[in-house]
């Protein structure tokens, strides 16, 4: 069995004793997997219960709980997710109880329970509003049969069903037996959005409380009886092969019982470690400080940044392979009069989550392993687990807890592979803490990416003719054994085909170079770079022609597109064509991707000291529908802080072998009174497309104020990051 964490809050993860449920429950979702699968909801041990698919739980006393797929990194999903069902249901979201679900295969298949992508709501905002409407109406229905009364005479409000013409009432709670045995509707009619009082309204997020209190449970804090602590010595030099240890002074610490060795597996990567076992993290610490251990690099301590940098630009050289091909690019290039040709640069970066990548595990006597984790996806988390430990999927169990942010980081399972193989290694139940200098300087990382532009205006001024070659390495290739380098890699050359100007002759090319260096997803992914070279070199093209950089980008948008409403609104609240003071500049930017789309105005100005301050960012986010406006508009000023960061702070850079940055000290992060303001202004007009809200509002800001620079001083920024004391 597996054991209940416990710290105050344990119990809001043993649903059955702490939901206090009682009587007939009804459950409704999505699938018709048998709940008794479920480690989360074992609703066997109840009396009368029922279940006919996972998500709604309504007790006979009138309690009801929805469980939410998608774990909370930061970005709303407590709410966001739980909201669409509450919408359909009738139901004030505040009288309801939220429940994680944990990967459970009844809620969905592997990426169904993850977050990534901004795919959450614009995944979820059909399939689970027909979990509450369906739900609806067979509480209607049930109703209706036990007043022996037309179904269209009943309606449902505030977890009541109304019979209309008497004023009878039944609650949800007094109906739930009932309804459970109804069978469920596949299309339940959706309520019309103008009836919404939920979905497009700001809302007070329920996990706020939490977090501000501090009941809200991290993978951090978690804790069960018995268990032990671990921090484990691994080297910083990636690639490296361990060759020995000597745990004797680690083993004198008071506190510590052992030293073990444990492998962490990141996708195609194994990397080998000592942990050190104790009563207590500081014991553990300690003890792996005292620790002596030899490693044989396997020549991997040769490697550094600026011999990296190198090898991509003579990459750079080379023809690569094509993504996108539109129009025949050579031969516009070469007849064209006017050429353009740019270099950009963007670094390897940390995801540097405030949370610290932890795992809490045990593997049990009968095979089985159950965690406690702060995860973008327990699906993702039990697959992984799984695999590495070569049991069944349904042997593993596990916790989703709050995240202290993810990024993309917490796609990567390879912190609870680790803990899960340390825990049967040593057959008990033990917490796995990183070190800030672990989660720095271990990666996985976001990859260096550079990008050769080539632009081609016709006489009068008009783009002709562009191409984006993409020179990096490839996260799927640090990742995945059967990468296969002779075809395009859409993951590297992401976006640079998607944007809606009209360029009659477009070429996209990505050209892979080798690294041994772990890399994987980082928030937007590689729009976050991408964007950067595209819409700073849009903005060089617009220069050579002579004309306005907003007005060059809408007249390359001559078919209706979201891309240019976005833009058209950008100017409008930016005041575009309003002059600014000498000594100020703006910039505009825009990216669409699979993600969603944003476009960015940033507005500068020069200091006295002969520096440039980012006085304002303003935002356009293309949404087609909204489910909380205040969670957009903290994500997209989230992303503006992180995408600060990553233009003006530190990236990460390699000498002899390892990463030079280690903690905030050399990583540094924006602060607070670096934060500009940010205009967030939402298109919701419930357009066909749901778009995504917690990565587009990044990959726009480097280059729009890369752009806003350029206006101020006539300086152009292709490399980042860079110091805006010494633009």
């Amino acid at each position: 069995m597996s054991q209940k964490p416990t710290q105050p809050n344990a119990s809001r993860r043993d649903f059955l004793k702490a939901a206090g449920l009682t009587g007939a429950v009804f459950a409704l979702g999505c699938t018709t997997n048998d709940v008794h699968a479920s480690p989360v909801l074992n609703l066997s041990a109840l009396p009368e219960s029922v279940e006919l698919t996972p998500y709604i739980l309504i007790e006979k006393s009138g309690k009801i709980t929805i469980m939410n797929p998608r774990p909370e990194i930061g970005q709303g999903t407590f709410q966001s997710i739980p909201a669409l069902i509450a919408e359909e249901l009738n139901i004030s979201l505040d009288k309801v109880t939220i429940r994680q679900t944990g990967g459970e295969t009844k809620f969905g298949d592997m990426w169904s329970q993850a977050v990534g992508g901004s795919g959450s709501v614009r995944g979820g905002y059909l399939p689970m509003r027909k979990v509450g409407a369906s739900a609806r109406e067979m509480l209607i229905k049930a109703a209706s049969d036990q007043w022996n009364v037309p179904v269209a005479e009943c309606t449902a409000e505030n977890a009541t069903v109304i019979h209309k013409p008497s004023g009878k009432k039944l609650s949800y709670g007094e109906l739930a037996g009932t309804a459970a045995k109804l069978p469920v509707p596949k299309e339940p009619k959706l309520k019309d959005p103008a009836q919404f009082t939920i979905l497009g309204k700001p809302m007070p997020r329920p996990d706020v409380p939490l977090k501000v209190t501090g009941q809200a449970m991290f993978g951090i804090d978690s804790r069960v009886p018995n268990m032990v602590y671990a921090s484990i010595e691994r080297s910083p030099i990636l690639g490296s092969k361990l060759s020995g240890f000597d745990a004797a002074q680690a083993l004198k610490i008071k506190g510590v019982k052992q030293a073990v060795k444990v492998e962490r597996v990141v996708g195609k990567n194994r990397y080998e470690g000592v942990a050190i076992i104790a009563d207590n993290y500081w014991a553990a610490l300690q003890g792996r400080k005292a620790l002596k251990v030899t490693w044989d690099h396997q020549g991997h301590d040769t490697f550094n940044t600026a011999n990296f940098e190198k090898q991509l630009r003579d990459l750079a050289k080379s023809e690569g392979v094509i993504g996108h091909n539109t129009g025949d690019f050579d031969k516009s290039f070469a007849e064209s009069p006017n050429q353009l040709e740019a270099f950009y640069e963007t670094p390897m970066l940390s995801h540097s989550t405030m949370e610290p990548m932890n795992a809490l595990a045990h593997y049990q006597t009968d095979g089985k392993v159950t965690l406690w984790l702060s995860t973008q996806g327990g699906d993702l988390a039990r697959q992984e687990v799984a695999k590495v430990l070569a049991i069944p999927v349904d042997d593993v169990t596990v916790h989703v807890q709050f995240n202290g942010g993810g990024f993309g980081r917490r796609i990567t399972q390879d912190f609870a592979s680790e803990a899960a193989t340390l825990s049967k290694t040593i057959g008990k139940p033990v917490k796995v803490i990183w070190t800030r200098e672990d989660d720095t300087q271990l990666g996985p990382f976001r990859p260096m990416t550079f990008s050769a532009m080539r632009g081609a205006l016709s006489a009068d001024g008009k783009a002709v003719a562009l191409q984006h070659k993409v020179i990096a390495p490839s996260i799927d290739a640090t990742m995945n054994e059967t990468y296969d380098k002779t075809k395009p890699d859409g993951t590297m050359l992401e976006g640079t085909n998607e944007q809606k100007y009209d360029i009659p002759n477009l070429n996209t090319r990505y050209v892979h170079a080798d690294i041994h260096i772990p890399l994987t997803y980082w928030r937007s992914v590689t729009s976050s770079t991408l964007a950067f070279a595209h819409e700073c070199f849009l903005d060089e093209m617009a220069h050579k022609a002579g004309q306005d950089p907003m007005a060059f980008r809408l007249a390359m948008l001559t078919n209706g597109s979201d891309t240019k409403r976005v833009l058209e609104k950008l100017k409008e609240v930016s005041g575009w064509d309003k002059p600014l003071p000498a000594g100020k500049g703006r910039g505009v930017a825009q990216w669409d991707f699979f993600a969603g789309l944003a476009g960015q105005v940033v507005e500068v100005s020069k200091t006295k000291d002969g520096g440039i301050s980012v006085d304002k960012v303003y935002c356009v986010i293309d949404l087609g529908t909204v489910v909380n406006p205040d969670t957009v508009k903290a994500q997209v000023e989230g992303s503006v802080a992180m995408a600060l960061t990553a233009a003006l702070k530190d990236g990460i850079t390699f000498e002899n072998g390892q990463a030079v940055q280690a903690n905030f000290d050399k990583n540094r992060m924006l602060r607070i009174n670096e934060m500009p303001e940010v205009e967030v202004h939402i298109l919701a007009e419930g357009g066909p497309t749901i778009k995504g809200v917690g990565e587009p509002g990044l990959p726009p800001l480097a280059p729009a104020l890369a752009n806003a620079v350029f206006a101020a001083t006539g300086k152009r920024i292709r490399r980042l990051p860079f110091d805006l004391e010494k633009v």
